[in-house]
């Protein structure tokens, strides 16, 4: 009796008719015999029995000429999942064709279209396919991606937790589920739960970090928004109540014009004290996204470039007011841990022009600090040493610079004066790197290509001297432990 309870409850789950079950003298332990065929037939069935509910029936059925088509091959598609293999890719996007079409008809025709149907059928092709290969992290996006296209907010939130239930450590999981609640529910305290949880199975990773700090930087940039949007940062402005009534008409009644303070949602009474208090806390000041950045740096200390993703996030945030003391936190944090880095000699470089436009009215200027502060670090003797580690440095060093101003470059609308000045920059970094050729090493000769070919593919080959990228592509054809050039090691 327990045996046959069992098989019905079974059948039912898996969606199987009476005749697709046959027993054995084994039922008795449990076990029921079936057929590929007739697991295939089981959900073609399944789905001919969703049909019904499709709004096309009511208007002389829309797919009748195609019905006998669809149904053959959904049956195909079944019987190459239960024989062959997977190939739920194809099947789902059949399905989501079919569906499609379905709605073009619909349309067409003037008939009512639901999208229940169609819904149905694909999640519960992608169901079967999760449930089949669990690890197909790209079968798990197009599963998201398909629900988020439909607008099931359910039906994703329960993607989500199975996904993340499976690839814990996955960080771009977590991620994509933080800035899902954050862009489509407006969700901040469900985004931050998602990003907690996966620095908790990720804490080593630079890219749930600096998405971190990108979301509370969207955030704070929002509510800054809503708050100029309803004037409450005007409210104690002084307002100028004088009027010329000379250059009024005699048939004109003055008005007071409507400030904010007129529509402030405090009582007269409380509104400075309540905006005292929404100033000072912290979404305001900008503490959210500093303990951000002071536990990255603390979690990763020997990560430089993670604090340069910090650095290059805070770029898209120039106008925040908290943003330059978090550029200046990011520096001293690099300048603690490495001074003599690459990185952080970049990030101190890069520093008075952070997030700027080419064509802004105080990116001269800053441009003539940052300069400044180039020449002092180049005319370091550290810097012009010939030992690998100096070496190194001085081509790392040139390779960001010239990255940044290439970037730069690329804005039509540039001065001329500081066109000309980027394009001395240009050759002077390329020269002083150029230096390290006769000295280097594999690696050395491996960086120098790699900038060489990116000026000469960004139309400054001029700088490059014939046959230099074809004297190091020869170099790292050559057997390892054959020395050219000046060994001082």
């Amino acid at each position: 009796m327990n045996a046959e309870y069992a098989t019905t409850v079974w059948a039912h789950e898996t969606h199987l008719p009476e005749k697709a079950i046959t027993t054995s003298p084994s039922l008795a332990l449990g076990i029921v015999e079936y057929s590929y065929r007739d697991i295939a037939v089981s959900h073609t069935e399944r789905y001919k029995e969703v049909e019904i509910d499709e709004p096309s029936k009511e208007r002389g059925n829309i797919y009748q000429k195609l019905k006998r088509n669809r149904q053959e091959k959904r049956s195909e598609f079944e019987h190459k999942l239960n024989a062959r293999g997977p190939d739920y890719a194809r099947y789902v996007e059949f399905e989501i064709n079919l569906e499609n079409l379905r709605r073009k008809r619909a349309k067409r025709l003037g008939v009512k279209s639901t999208s229940s149907a169609g819904q149905r059928r694909v999640f519960s092709i992608f169901d079967r396919a999760t449930k089949h290969s669990p690890g197909d992290l790209g079968l798990w996006l197009q599963y998201l991606d398909f629900a988020r296209k439909q607008k099931a907010r359910i039906k994703v939130s329960q993607i989500l937790t199975n996904v993340l239930r499976l690839h814990p450590t996955k960080s771009d999981l977590w991620i994509y589920a933080a800035n899902y609640v954050f862009s489509e529910q407006g969700d901040i305290t469900q985004a931050r739960s998602y990003m907690h949880r996966g620095l908790r199975f990720c804490p080593h990773s630079a890219t749930i970090w600096s998405e971190y700090l990108k979301l509370e930087m969207a955030h704070l940039s929002k509510v800054i928004v809503r708050r100029q949007v309803l004037g409450i940062d005007k409210v104690n402005e002084d307002i100028n109540e004088t009027s010329d009534y000379d250059k009024l008409d005699s048939d004109v009644f003055p008005l007071d014009e409507l400030t904010p303070s007129d529509v402030t949602v405090f009582p007269s009474n409380e509104s400075a004290e309540k905006l005292q208090k929404l100033n000072l806390s912290p979404v305001q000041t900008g503490a959210i996204p500093s303990a951000i950045v002071n536990a990255a740096l603390k979690q990763l200390p020997e990560h430089l470039e993670l604090g340069s993703r910090l650095f290059d996030v805070l770029a898209a945030f120039r106008d925040l007011p908290c943003t330059k003391s978090l550029v200046q936190q990011i520096v001293d944090g690099l300048s603690k841990t490495c001074p003599k880095s690459p990185t952080t000699l970049n990030c101190f470089i890069r520093q008075p022009f952070h997030g700027l436009s080419a064509t802004s009215v105080s990116f001269p200027g800053a441009l003539r600090t940052a300069l400044h502060r180039l020449s002092k670090i180049v005319s370091n003797t550290s810097m012009l040493d010939s030992s690998p580690r100096a070496l190194e440095c001085r081509v790392d060093l040139s390779s960001k610079t010239i990255d940044w101003a290439l970037e730069y470059l690329e804005d039509v609308n540039l001065d001329p004066a500081v066109l000309r000045i980027l394009k001395a920059t240009l050759r002077k970094m390329w020269n002083f790197s150029r230096r390290s050729v006769e000295y280097s090493n594999d690696d050395i000769n491996a960086k120098l290509l790699k900038v060489a070919i990116h000026l000469q593919n960004r139309g400054f080959e001029s700088l490059v001297e014939p046959g230099l990228i074809t004297m190091l592509q020869k170099r790292q054809r050559e057997p390892k432990g054959l020395v050219i050039g000046k060994d001082l090691d």
